[in-house]
């Protein structure tokens, strides 16, 4: 599997490194993964989507069945068999965006740690095995807990406040056992607060589409704490180009990089802009509730490694960005 060293790709390089490529999306039928598989698919890369469906949708990848190079393999990270042999045999590259998501954690905290850690080890096991070329692990930012360094590069100290930050980077650190080891070419990106279409808006989604469910069924959107709390809201697109990019770099070899816009939007502004961009604001109004357990009030991401060393860019027009998703609601809800 080629690899480049720039720090930017055009189309036809991102096409003359994955078409033909047998390449793992896991959790591809989720919110990431489904853009990261419908990306691929466009390249020409030999896409297998592999979901257990306990949150991912066939909705989210139902417009990709008809092409002849997207195939969805119905498991869990953590199962061992035959058929997981089959799938990560003479794959090049995967994807693993697979997890049981941080509001989860709270409500099983032994399925959380299963599937982030014991899954992640299981992956790269077969990716080992197999000689897969190239392993992307998604992480967060979560894995740093409440920053006490601004703005937070790669290098902060891990003090995670979560369960699902505590088991995040217990795959993490699989990841870097793998690379150190036995060799196997891995990079970690660590997901800041990802927002655009297809995003989940139960209870456990993200805030964007949370806000936006509860706007359109005419309900307040509640606001837990004093929603002071600041984000660094970063679009899909981009974190599709930033695992392209880890995949193509050849400086992303056991390197971990925040993967985040640099933006900063605290929860109340987006709550009561969502109501003025909805057009509800005389209707509706912003509720507040109970400070979340585990959440960090500040985010200040540094994200220049990811931008010097392979090329990613992030929108920096949030608002911008947002009003026009907005537009679609039925897109952006996966409807």
């Amino acid at each position: 599997m080629s690899r480049t060293n720039s720090t930017s790709s055009t189309l036809e390089d991102k096409v003359e490194f994955f078409k033909g490529k047998k390449v793992i999306v896991t959790g591809g039928a989720g919110f990431i993964g489904s853009h990261v598989c419908e990306e691929l698919v466009l390249l020409g890369a030999n896409v297998f989507c592999l979901d257990d469906f306990s949150a991912g949708k066939r909705s989210n990848v139902a417009f990709m069945t008809e092409r002849a190079n997207f195939h969805v393999v119905a498991k869990d990270v953590c199962d061992d068999d035959s058929v997981m042999g089959d799938l990560f045999s003479g794959a090049d590259c995967v994807f693993h965006n697979a997890a049981s998501k941080k509001n989860v954690c709270l409500l099983d905290p032994r399925r959380d740690l299963q599937v982030n850690a014991g899954g992640t080890l299981n992956l790269l096991q077969y990716a080992l095995k197999f000689k897969v070329a190239k392993f992307v692990q998604a992480s967060t930012g979560s894995v740093y807990g409440e920053p006490k360094v601004f703005p937070t590069d790669e290098g902060h100290a891990f003090e995670p406040v979560s369960y699902y930050g505590v088991s995040k980077l217990a795959g993490e650190r699989y990841v870097d056992v793998f690379h150190k080891l036995y060799g196997l070419n891995t990079t970690i990106l660590r997901y800041f607060h990802v927002y655009g279409p297809r995003q989940e808006s139960n209870e456990f989604g993200g805030v964007v589409s949370i806000f936006l469910r509860r706007i359109l069924e005419s309900q307040n959107p509640v606001v837990f704490g004093d929603g002071h709390q600041v984000r660094s809201f970063t679009w899909v697109k981009d974190l599709v180009e930033a695992n392209l990019a880890a995949a193509m770099s050849t400086r992303s070899g056991g390197q971990a990089y925040n993967a985040a816009s640099g933006i900063q939007v605290s929860i109340l502004d987006l709550a009561t802009s969502m109501l003025r961009v909805l057009e509800q604001g005389r209707q509706l109004q912003v509720e507040f509730g109970d400070p979340l357990v585990g959440d960090i009030m500040n985010f200040e991401v540094d994200n220049r490694k990811i931008r010097e060393e392979l090329g990613v860019t992030f929108n920096q027009d949030f608002w911008g960005t947002l009003r026009l998703a907005l537009t679609n609601t039925d897109a952006f809800l996966g409807r």
